[in-house]
């Protein structure tokens, strides 16, 4: 395969040592790949498995290799990171988790990586320490969040039409129309969406609603089952397009 090279025959991690996260890299960009390679394989809980030069390369590279977490690109020749993104999100039954990696924080591909199912952003320039500390947070389920950016995204690409509607979580529908994803979320979910999108962590979230992280999960999780969302970045990114969180 032109652009990728596979790197997974490792024998397997010794008895009770936790498995590496497993990362797949994809960049048109050959000295991008390499100075990304050089960063994660620094780590002894992080591994390279595989390269790509270009969206078509990585979809089948990664249903092959089934990483952990996909450095994306957004900006590939062929087919580019967000058609990547939705393929992989929406053809595998266990996708990886996608982290964009780009140039500029305020690209509308950035955005529609986002609403495409990636779970956050990180800029090329970002430091290494920064780099690994995103793929550890990625792998173990968590979002990437950065709520002024994301908020600029939402202000410029989101859909204003959606903006305008504004509805309230708990308050029951007019009559004749059917109840939005969130229109049925409590009152209670929608002060933890709102803070969810102002980029707190569930610790942040429970200190401010002085309730026990615990019940912050429930909360959470209830969140993403009722807007349908993935992880917290599309349930933020539903958050600002219904018009529940206005962006500025």
């Amino acid at each position: 395969m032109n652009g990728s090279r596979s790197t997974s025959g490792n024998d397997g991690p010794s008895a009770g040592v936790a498995a590496p996260v497993r990362v797949v890299i994809a960049d048109d960009e050959r000295l991008v790949r390499t100075g990304l390679r050089v960063v994660i394989e620094a780590e002894p809980d992080l591994t390279v498995v595989g390269e790509a030069a270009d969206g078509a390369e990585v979809v089948p590279l990664v249903r092959e290799l089934r990483p952990d977490v996909v450095l994306m690109d957004v900006r590939m020749p062929g087919i580019d990171g967000i058609r990547a993104t939705e393929q992989l999100i929406g053809g595998m039954a266990q996708p990886p988790r996608i982290l964009v990696v780009t140039t500029f924080e305020h690209d509308d591909h950035v955005y529609d990586a986002l609403r495409a199912g990636a779970a956050g952003f990180l800029l090329k320039r970002a430091r290494a320490e920064e780099m690994v500390q995103a793929v550890r947070l990625i792998a173990r389920g968590d979002s990437l969040l950065f709520p002024a950016a994301v908020r600029e995204l939402a202000l410029r690409y989101g859909a204003p039409s959606a903006r305008d509607t504004r509805p309230a979580p708990g308050r029951g529908p007019d009559p004749g129309r059917s109840r939005t994803p969130i229109e049925r979320l409590t009152e209670r979910e929608g002060q933890v969406l709102r803070l969810m999108a102002a980029g707190l962590s569930n610790g942040e979230i429970a200190a401010k609603l002085v309730l026990s992280q615990e019940t912050i999960k429930t909360h959470v999780g209830s969140v993403l089952a009722k807007l349908g969302a993935r992880d917290r970045t599309q349930a933020v990114i539903t958050a600002y397009e219904s018009g529940f969180v206005l962006p500025g």
